[in-house]
């Protein structure tokens, strides 16, 4: 029943018990009559709600304090201290869910350093090593908050001195045959991708999401022009990228294939919805076996646009700033650790006695 004892008249939405929608938005009224915001996204509301209500009866396991976690998280987006990234925000959200699986009944303070580390070998055995060393990260900030709140009756992060899997630099510098090779054989949504992450080094999460509204006019020193805007999600800021007639003509391509629909992204699958990350990086893999050439990722591109900008003779800062790099020296190595210069030997002549 809602805090005034009336009944609830209808619940079209099938939200859980304790949850309302006021004043454009959810709320959970908690059994000390205090209503915390759940926002206006339902699917959302609903999670939380159920989280709250614990229909399954997980509390105390990893799997409720994980899924606490995450609301915990949410709440610091945009906090006037102690923020949290957007992007960082879904990292953790997506970590979550394989760390469920293999922690989830488990309760924390059953969780110790050897099955940390059993989790990181796994993830070598399934071919997935990097993502288990993020994995880990998330479980290790979980960790550490319940370390600060002491709901859960902790002292200690297992996670703690556990060595994550091996990882190398991503060195990796994609030749221009390489990238016509696969150009030429990938569909439209690949390319685009390649195009627009070559272009505009940005993000290929920040891409993906893309859609009409990123394409803005702006107006710079009384002239128009129009601009990419792209909200950095790792980093928070926002850059403005003009529209050059490369850009322009990656955009039309795909206006061509989008149709009428409002609010599509601009990279998207034929039924009008939005490809995930994974699903793009799949067929990038396809067009690269394809064309016959030695593998690389999407971030490849971005890394070896700004070489290729460095080696025209572009500002350093130019490319700092497209990149989203808090220093030009980070800048400079994500650049130079992708290019191999050939050095000249030594030809002194021999000068004989």
């Amino acid at each position: 029943m809602p805090p005034n004892g009336r009944k609830r008249k209808t619940n079209d939405l099938n939200l859980p018990s304790r949850v309302y929608f006021k004043h454009g938005q959810f709320w959970y009224v908690h059994r000390d009559r205090r209503w915390e915001p759940l926002g206006a996204d339902v699917k959302e509301a609903i999670r939380k709600g159920k989280l709250y209500n614990d229909p399954d009866n997980v509390y105390g396991t990893m799997a409720y304090y994980l899924d606490a976690f995450i609301v915990h998280c949410e709440k610091r987006i945009g906090a006037k201290s102690n923020a949290l990234a957007p992007r960082t925000y879904e990292d953790y959200k997506r970590n979550i869910e394989p760390l469920k699986i293999y922690f989830g009944k488990m309760t924390p303070a059953a969780v110790k350093p050897n099955h940390v580390g059993s989790y990181l070998d796994l993830g070598v055995e399934l071919d997935r090593p990097i993502r288990a060393n993020r994995e880990k990260a998330c479980l290790s900030a979980c960790f550490t908050w319940m370390i600060r709140t002491g709901d859960a009756g902790i002292t200690t992060n297992p996670c703690i001195g556990v060595r994550r899997n091996p990882e190398t630099k991503r060195d990796r510098y994609v030749t221009n045959a390489e990238f016509h090779a696969v150009r030429q054989v990938a569909p439209l949504s690949v390319r685009s991708m390649m195009d627009l992450i070559y272009r505009t080094l940005q993000r290929p999460e920040d891409i993906i999401g893309w859609s009409r509204a990123n394409i803005q006019t702006k107006i710079e020193n009384g002239t128009a022009r129009k601009v990419l805007r792209n909200d950095q999600g790792k980093t928070g800021k926002i850059v403005d990228i003009a529209i050059t007639p490369e850009i322009d003509s990656i955009l039309h391509a795909l206006f061509g294939a989008a149709g009428p629909v409002v609010g599509m992204t601009l990279i998207h699958r034929k039924n009008g919805r939005q490809y995930t990350y994974s699903g793009l990086c799949t067929m990038l893999k396809r067009a690269i076996k394809k064309a016959g050439v030695p593998m690389f990722g999407f971030y490849d591109l971005k890394g070896k646009g700004a070489t290729d900008m460095w080696q025209s003779g572009q500002p350093i800062e130019l490319i700092q700033l497209l990149c989203g790099h808090e220093s030009s020296k980070t800048t400079e190595v994500y650049i130079k650790q992708r290019w191999v210069a050939t050095a000249t030997p030594n030809q002194v002549a021999f000068v004989s006695n």
